[in-house]
Parts: structure tokens; sequence; C-alpha cells
């Protein structure tokens, strides 16, 4: 089987009801990033991050996978898919697909603040100031913040290098380390961006542009290469 390798971004989710900071000039529901997304923004106020993702989990219960998700899924009869996202939310996992690396966390797990190695699956929405890992430490979401390291990284890059196909969906292509991954692809692989907007990449070999929301520009390119492979 061909490896069809994904990245993924906010503009795959968008269409499920899962809004994205970028939309709102840098603001979360009235939050600058840092204060919700940092470090530093942790130390300050806990209780104001626990509050804004318990919020995002709420959100995220009422969506369902759309047409972009459940498709890429759907590809697996045919491929080895390979789904590396910068979301934190759940839909691929909805849908079905069954290997996803998630660049920046997952949002319905949490994770010790003094060993960040003990990772926990969340029940439900709610992670509260009082919420302990096993060592006594207060949980925090699993999310990468920014000025934080991205430990998924390498087998992202890994899975990019061994792709015979190699797709970027609804991402702005602004976010690094994960926007430079396209450049570990090989350069004589086809390679797709699916978005409502293109984003500047600058000179790539065997780069097919397909400007259309995530659901549309999935199943065009799914179709294409299935044409050519299947």
């Amino acid at each position: 089987m061909k490896k069809l390798v994904v990245l993924t971004g906010a503009g795959i989710s968008a269409e499920s009801g899962i809004s994205t900071f970028r939309d709102s000039g840098g603001l979360w529901e009235g939050h600058d990033i840092m204060e919700v997304a940092s470090p530093e923004g942790w130390r300050k106020n806990r209780e104001l991050v626990l509050d804004f993702y318990n919020k995002r989990r709420m959100q995220a219960l009422t969506c369902s996978p759309n047409e972009a998700h459940l498709e890429l899924a759907r590809l697996e009869e045919h491929f080895d898919v390979t789904i590396v996202t910068q979301n934190v939310d759940n839909l691929h996992e909805k849908a079905g697909s069954s290997k996803i690396i998630h660049l920046h966390g997952e949002l319905f797990k949490s994770q010790s603040t003094l060993d960040p190695s003990l990772v926990y699956e969340m029940e439900g929405w709610e992670l509260k100031l009082g919420d302990k890992c096993q060592k006594g430490s207060q949980l925090r979401p699993f999310i990468v913040w920014f000025g934080e390291m991205v430990p998924m990284m390498e087998p992202a890059i890994e899975a990019a290098m061994e792709a015979d196909i190699f797709a970027v969906i609804g991402t702005s292509m602004l976010v690094y380390p994960a926007a430079g991954l396209i450049q570990y692809a090989n350069k004589s692989i086809p390679k797709y961006i699916v978005d409502v907007k293109i984003p500047q990449t600058g000179y790539i070999e065997n780069l097919k542009k397909i400007e259309a929301p995530a659901s549309l520009g999935t199943k065009s390119m799914s179709e294409e290469i299935k044409k050519m492979y299947v």
C-alpha cells in the first residue's frame, strides 16, 4: 500500500464548528492567546487556563466529524494513511482514522505539572483546580503551548520522509515547526495543499493547490490519488 501522510490544521475542523483563534485576530473568546496557551499564562492564572480548556471541551463534545475527516478515514481502504494534526480535538478519531500523530497535544487528556510523562485520559469535560496526578501535582491540559517543545515532531518528520503522497489540509502554514513538515517529503512525490485560501509556501516540487473548503477539497484530492494508484 502506498503511504499517504496528511498534515491537518484548524481549517479541517472549522466546518465541524470548532472555532479557531486566528479567525478573531489572535483572540479566543476575548483572551489574548498567550494568556491561555503559554507556560507564562498558566503560572499567572491557572483557573483562567483551566476554564478556557473546559469550554473548549464542552464545545468539542457537541461537534461531529465532517466529510473531510470521514474521507481521510475512508482512504485507509486504499492507502496506508498517517494523519499528522495540529488540532487538539478528537474529530479524526471519531471519524475512524487509525494512525494519528497529535503535534500540539490532545484536548481530552490531562498531564501532570510535575512529571510530563504522566498523561491521563479525561472522563467528561471538566478539569479543576485541585485535580492532581498520582504524585500529588496539579493536572494541566495536555496541550503543547507556545514556547514549549513539540515532542511528536520527530515521529511526524519520519512519517513525512517515508510518504509516497503528502497532503496539507486546512492549515495556514504559519505555525512552526509543523509548517516545515512538507519540506521533509521526498521532492519527487505528489503533494497537495487544500485550503479555502492557499497559503504562501515558496516553490515546492510536484505541488497541486486545491483552493476549496476542506470537505470539497479533500474529496477532490481523494478522487485524484485513487485514479493514480488504485
